[in-house]
């Protein structure tokens, strides 16, 4: 038996800039890096808000409409089912929102910061 070793091509690796902080540079820089800080904290208060608003959402449908909690789907109570598998996908998508928006906002203060 043959041992075979898989390996990518060699790339030309991109050389990395000197970078600086942008809050040494000035108080343009410090007014940049305040203000991703600050976006970033906004992102996660809505972010974490509206998941636990949803989320809080689910117990009150249940008790708004009635029997809907024992109605069975598949065998299984539609509360368990609403509850243990219907929050997933509102996690994985608060997530990829998230992270979208996160990485937009990080991309908006580097090309300010290269502006500069």
């Amino acid at each position: 038996m043959t041992r075979v070793r898989v390996t990518a091509p060699r790339t030309a690796l991109r050389p990395a800039k000197e970078t600086r902080e942008a809050a040494q540079d000035s108080e343009v820089g410090q007014v940049f890096v305040r203000s991703l800080i600050r976006s970033q904290l906004r992102l996660g208060l809505v972010v974490a808000g509206g998941f636990l608003v949803i989320l809080g959402a689910f117990p009150l449908l249940l008790t708004t409409v009635p029997g809907l909690a024992e109605t069975p789907v598949a065998g299984i109570p539609f509360a368990w089912l609403l509850l243990g598998a219907g929050i997933y996908p509102v996690i994985g998508l608060s997530a990829w929102l998230y992270i979208r928006t996160a990485a937009r906002n990080e991309a908006r203060y580097r090309d300010l910061a290269e502006d500069q």
